[in-house]
C-alpha cells in the first residue's frame, strides 16, 4: 500500500490562496476516482476538487473556513500500489510532506458558485423562530423534512448563516419531541445563544461588501417615476406573446433602458481600477443582475444587453437566476459585469442605498411600485409609481452626471416607446 497526496491546484487567474469551504469525505472512508473531496471558495465562485484515485482517505488537510496555499497539501489518501508520496515521507499530516512526482495529466476541477458547508455539526438545541419565517435550507433539505413530518422552522442548522443540513434533520430525530417552553408561553424567557462561523460565501460577501465601502467613495441619488404607460406596455405583451414568448417582469424594461442611457452617458458604463488608477470604459453592456440564493447574495451577469430583445433579456435573467440559486452557475457566469441591476421585487421598500459592486462605478436599484394619488395638469390620478435608488462612485462619477443619468432613465421608462427608438 501506498499514500496520494492531493495539494491544492493552482485554480487560474492568479489566485494564491483559497477558502476550504466544506469536507464531502472524512478520514477512513473509502473514494472513488472522480469522486468531489472537497469544495474551495475563489473569490468568484465554489470549486470541487475531485479525487484522481481510488482509495481510503487517511488524512485531511485543513479545517472548513481555512485559508490555505495554492500548493499545500489538502489529503492523503491511501492507495494500492507506490502512490506518489516516497517511502521516506510517510508521515503524519501534520509533518511536511515530500514533494509528489508530477502528475500523468492536471488533475481536473470543476466549478461552482455555492455547496453545502459542512462544519462540525453542534448538538441539536430546539429553534423557536417566527412562523413566518423561512429558515435556510436546499430544496432536497425542504422535501425530506416534508417527507419525515419535520417543522423546519424548528430545526437549528448548522451550516453558513443558520444554513439547515440533511444532517440536522437526522440530529433532530434522534434527540426526540422538543419539551415546550416551561408554562406554555411564548412570553416565556429565554437564554439560548447560536454562534454562526462566517465562512465560504458569507465571509467572501462580508469581505466584498466591506472593501466596497471603504475604497470607493459611494453617493446615493433617488429619484421617482411613474410607471403607469410601461406597466401597461409590459401587461398588453403579455396578454399577446406570454404564452408563445415567456411572461416579462419589470427587469427586461430596466435593462433596456439601461443600455439606451448608457449611450449617452458610457462614464456609468466602467470599471475603476483604483491601484492601476485607470477608468476603463466598455462599450459592452454586461449587466450584473443582484441575486438572493441560500447562501447569501451572487451577481450573476447578462452578457452583451445592447443586443438583447426584452424576451432574450427575460429568459437569460430567468435561466442565470435558476443557476445561481441551485448553485449550478459557473465563474464566467458571475464575473465581468460593467454596471449592476438590483431589487427586492415586493419588498423593495421606499428608498435603498445600494453597495456599489466593485470595481464598477454605478448600481441601479429598484424598489417597489405603489398606487397612489398624484396631481397631472391640476387633476388628482391614481398612478403606478416607483423610485429608483442608485448609487455611484464619486472617485470617478460626478453628482450632475448621475443626476441626469438617472434624470435620463426616467424619461426613458416613463415614455416606453422611446425605449425602442433608435
Amino acid at each position: 500500500m501506498g499514500t496520494h497526496v492531493i495539494k491544492m491546484p493552482d485554480i487560474g487567474e492568479g489566485i494564491a490562496e483559497v477558502e476550504l469551504a466544506a469536507w464531502h469525505v472524512k478520514v477512513g472512508d473509502l473514494v472513488t476516482e472522480d469522486q468531489v473531496l472537497a469544495d474551495v471558495m475563489t473569490d468568484k465562485a465554489m470549486v470541487d476538487i475531485p479525487s484522481p484515485v481510488h482509495g481510503r482517505v487517511i488524512a485531511l488537510g485543513g479545517e472548513p473556513g481555512e485559508v490555505m496555499a495554492v500548493g499545500s497539501e489538502l489529503i492523503r489518501i491511501e492507495v494500492e500500489g507506490a502512490g506518489n508520496l516516497k517511502e521516506s515521507a510517510q508521515a503524519p499530516a501534520a509533518a511536511p510532506a515530500a514533494e509528489p512526482a508530477p502528475p500523468k495529466a492536471p488533475e481536473p476541477v470543476t466549478q461552482k458558485p455555492v455547496a453545502a458547508q459542512c462544519p462540525a455539526r453542534q448538538p441539536q438545541t430546539p429553534v423557536a423562530r417566527d412562523p413566518e419565517e423561512r429558515p435556510l435550507a436546499s430544496p432536497a433539505v425542504r422535501k425530506h423534512a416534508l417527507d419525515l413530518g419535520i417543522q423546519l422552522r424548528l430545526v437549528q442548522g448548522s451550516g453558513p448563516a443558520g444554513r439547515v443540513l440533511h444532517e440536522d434533520l437526522e440530529a433532530y430525530l434522534a434527540q426526540g419531541p422538543s419539551t415546550p417552553a416551561k408554562g406554555g408561553s411564548g412570553y416565556a424567557e429565554r437564554h439560548d445563544e447560536q454562534q454562526i462561523p462566517v465562512i465560504g460565501m458569507r465571509r467572501k460577501i462580508a469581505q466584498r461588501m466591506q472593501e466596497a465601502t471603504q475604497r470607493a467613495a459611494h453617493f446615493s441619488y433617488v429619484e421617482e417615476i411613474d410607471v403607469t404607460a410601461l406597466e401597461e406596455l409590459r401587461v398588453h405583451l403579455n396578454e399577446k406573446h406570454g404564452a408563445s414568448r415567456g411572461k416579462l417582469t419589470l427587469l427586461p424594461f430596466l435593462m433596456r433602458a439601461l443600455v439606451v442611457a448608457l449611450r449617452d452617458f458610457p462614464q456609468m458604463n466602467a470599471r475603476y481600477d483604483d491601484e492601476a488608477q485607470v477608468i476603463t470604459r466598455s462599450g459592452a453592456v454586461h449587466i450584473g443582475v443582484a441575486t438572493q440564493s441560500d447562501v447569501g447574495l451572487m451577481v450573476p451577469v447578462v452578457r452583451h444587453a445592447e443586443a438583447r430583445s426584452l424576451w432574450d433579456s427575460a429568459a437569460e435573467i430567468s435561466r442565470l437566476a435558476t443557476a445561481a440559486r441551485n448553485g449550478k452557475a459557473s465563474r464566467d457566469e458571475l464575473s465581468g459585469s460593467t454596471i449592476t441591476l438590483t431589487s427586492l421585487g415586493a419588498l423593495g421598500g421606499i428608498v435603498s442605498t445600494p453597495v456599489l459592486n466593485l470595481p464598477e462605478v454605478a448600481i441601479v436599484g429598484v424598489n417597489r411600485i405603489v398606487e397612489r394619488p398624484v396631481v397631472i395638469k391640476g387633476q388628482v390620478v391614481i398612478r403606478k409609481m416607483m423610485n429608483l435608488s442608485s448609487s455611484f462612485d464619486h472617485r470617478v462619477v460626478d453628482g450632475m452626471d448621475a443626476a441626469q443619468f438617472i434624470q435620463a432613465l426616467r424619461g426613458l421608462l416613463e415614455q416606453p416607446a422611446t425605449l425602442f427608438v433608435d
